[in-house]
């Protein structure tokens, strides 16, 4: 009935849900400064809805989604800590309960120094502002120094010296060079070197750098392992300070199987591409082979149900995975339709984003995607190289796949890739479209959500025994008595977070990308592509841009924020217009090519003309007359005459006189009124007047 983080109006009090369990709605009054989860009966709903007393409203703290804090700034470093602070609070799957919650709250206190007043501070801004990591966000960000870091001006930051001589090195750039320089070569390796011994080779080289510097006022060890804990991550550093064997072997999380890692449905989706064993021919005309198709799917771990897919020639990369997860977190309705099959939402529910999506480290590994981590609170989880086995569910997925069209089918690569001598080309043998293949796939799709049943399924305990393997029904079954892990989201918002994006540059014929220009009315009224020295216009900006669609860009046009506007091509660059950035790439790459070749040739004409140039000016030397004494006042005096005398000569050689000829004129016929307007079209208008 509802999903997590749902906001909904109860007797004049917005509350927001925090869980869903069997029985009872997990939840909190969003505007008291001193609430905490509370508990309602779910058998109590239906009454409160039909009363008009429980009724859903809009997310006052929505915006929260749009925030990107610039990184390194003091609002991201507060909120990266508060989220550090309160991990174990958040991770606590009982934290309605005071009982549970308490001692938590103890061990948070006790191991980072703070007060209960603080913990609960934040976990009460981190519940009813959503649940995501920008919910800790400080409610300071408009006051001074937004996101600068502190720099010292002549004096030591921090606390002064009690009883150590001297007043302390100041930490300003160089130093943090020399910080990174003496961490990254004695601390982040396998050689197990100290942090007193790495101090000491610091301490060298400083003085190295500046000897005059006494001896007491060198950096501490204290403001190294300061540096140290605030530029490093523990991962990072835990897997430099050992060989990648040891790492492997000791230090790596270990993982039994993966339902033991999950509290039900859309706690994890894992996600894999594979390029399918069979070749397609093309929609258009099939006598056109198209090679082999990619195919991407994304699968529940906990249900075993695959929550979307991508069926394409896009190689596996960022903008294929992309359209994958839009599509396991929107409604597959209208997809389903578009090939033939008639579902509904109950059929495939899979609806909304997951806690945390398990992918290689390959599409998914980048600051692309780190939008959908911040806004929409999912966690990303990248496997170690060369561990298919992390993912093994939607590896065993793919030969699923692949058994659904069989190796009786046309075009199906069989055995060897190589062909042996004399034997069947399997490329020749294609007959199926792209769209007959992704009918197929959709179909093996379907048939498996609903009716699969799972015979290596590893259940729990708590599953009863007239509870049948298949996919549609585990997850029926995990949302009624397990923690239904969906999100709820905008569709619009994730898809712009799932867009890659790039910088831009704007000037005077609109904002550039990739060569292309674009612009938008927004763009105009801010006088960006007004010419003249006097318009100031910003510098670099962030554009979000679908490969597919070369025709609009999104142009996030405030720092730290995802709001965004929507620009579209102006006509310097309509030659791209209907087309991709794969097309656009294509074809400034061809334009390259044939501009290097002119070129080349054109160096060689320009060569050639250049000696042409030379040749003619040593024979007009060589054919001067020998100077007869004139004076030079004469020869000046005579140019005039000397001009029109060519002019004259001129006249006579190029005029045609044609000789006289008798012949009898044509008839005139007269165009009526109605005769259409044969002039040539006037555009005289259009490239001199003012845009509407």
């Amino acid at each position: 009935m509802f999903q997590i983080n749902e906001v909904l109006r109860f007797h004049d009090a917005c509350y927001r849900v925090l869980e869903l369990l069997p029985r009872y709605l997990v939840w909190i009054d969003i505007d008291n400064a001193k609430a905490l989860p509370e508990l309602m009966l779910l058998d109590e709903i239906p009454e409160f809805i039909d009363s008009g007393a429980l009724e859903r409203v809009e997310d006052p703290y929505s915006e929260l989604k749009y925030e990107s804090p610039a990184e390194g700034s003091v609002a991201c470093q507060k909120r990266d800590r508060n989220l550090e602070i309160l991990a174990p609070l958040i991770s606590l799957s009982e934290f309605y309960v005071p009982r549970r919650r308490g001692p938590i709250v103890e061990k948070i206190v006790t191991e980072n120094q703070t007060t209960k007043q603080t913990v609960y501070r934040l976990a009460r801004q981190y519940w009813q502002r959503g649940q995501i990591p920008n919910a800790l966000l400080p409610d300071y960000k408009n006051s001074g120094g937004k996101g600068k870091k502190r720099v010292a001006k002549g004096k030591k930051l921090g606390r002064p010296r009690k009883h150590q001589p001297g007043v302390g090195a100041i930490i300003d750039q160089e130093t943090e060079r020399l910080f990174r320089i003496a961490i990254d070569k004695f601390i982040l390796n396998d050689k197990e070197h100290s942090f007193p011994y790495a101090h000491r080779r610091l301490e060298s080289m400083y003085r190295t750098y500046f000897p005059d510097v006494p001896e007491e006022d060198l950096p501490s060890i204290w403001q190294l392992r300061h540096f140290y804990k605030r530029e490093y991550l523990q991962p990072e550093t835990l897997q430099k300070r050992a060989s990648a064997k040891d790492f492997s072997k000791d230090i790596r999380p270990l993982h039994s199987t993966a339902n033991t890692q999950v509290q039900g449905p859309g706690s994890r989706y894992e996600i894999d591409a594979t390029i399918a064993d069979i070749y397609l021919v093309s929609d258009s005309d099939r006598r056109n082979i198209v090679g082999r198709p990619v195919v991407y799917f994304v699968m529940d771990v906990f249900t075993r149900m695959v929550a979307g897919m991508y069926i394409g020639f896009e190689n596996p990369s960022y903008a294929a995975a992309m359209q994958a997860l839009y599509m396991a977190a929107t409604s597959k309705v209208e997809y389903c339709q578009n090939l033939g099959f008639d579902i509904t939402d109950e059929d495939w529910p899979c609806v909304g984003l997951p806690d945390a999506i398990l992918a290689d480290r390959g599409e998914l590994l980048g600051h692309q995607i780190e939008n959908l981590e911040n806004s929409f609170a999912v966690r990303l989880e990248n496997t170690p190289p060369y561990r298919g086995d992390a993912k093994g569910i939607v590896e065993r997925h793919f030969r699923t796949m692949h058994a659904s069209f069989g190796a009786f089918m046309p075009g199906h690569v069989t055995g060897n890739l190589v062909r042996k001598r004399g034997g069947v080309d399997y490329r020749l043998d294609a007959k199926l479209t792209v769209t007959d293949f992704t009918q197929i796939v959709l179909s093996s799709v379907l048939q498996h959500n609903q009716f699969a049943v799972l015979d290596k399924y590893d259940r729990d305990s708590d599953m009863p025994t007239d509870l049948p393997n298949i996919p549609l029904q585990l997850w029926r079954w995990g949302i009624q008595n397990r923690t239904g892990r969906l999100h709820r989201t905008d569709s619009d918002a994730l898809r712009i977070a799932l867009l890659p994006r790039a910088q831009v540059t704007v000037s005077e014929q609109g904002v550039s990308l990739f060569g292309l220009h674009y612009t938008s009315q927004e763009i105009l009224r801010m006088g960006w592509t007004h010419r003249g020295k006097a318009v100031k216009r910003p510098g670099k900006m962030v554009a979000a841009y679908d490969p597919l669609v070369a025709d609009q860009i999104h142009l996030f046009y405030e720092m730290g924020n995802n709001k965004y506007w929507t620009c579209s091509l102006t006509e310097r660059s309509r030659e791209f217009r209907g087309g991709s950035f794969w097309d656009v790439w294509r074809i400034q790459e061809e334009k390259k090519k044939t501009a290097a070749a002119a070129k080349i040739a054109a160096k060689q004409t320009r060569r050639q003309h250049e000696e042409f140039v030379i040749e003619k000016l040593a024979q007009a030397q060589a054919s001067s007359p020998a100077d007869t004494g004139t004076p030079k006042s004469e020869k000046v005096r005579a140019i005039r005459d000397n001009r029109a005398n060519e002019k004259q000569l001129e006249r006579q050689s190029k005029a045609v006189r044609p000789e006289p000829h008798h012949q009898k004129p044509a008839d005139v016929i007269p165009l009526k009124d109605s005769s259409p307007d044969l002039d040539y079209p006037d555009y005289v208008d259009e490239l001199f007047g003012d845009d509407d």
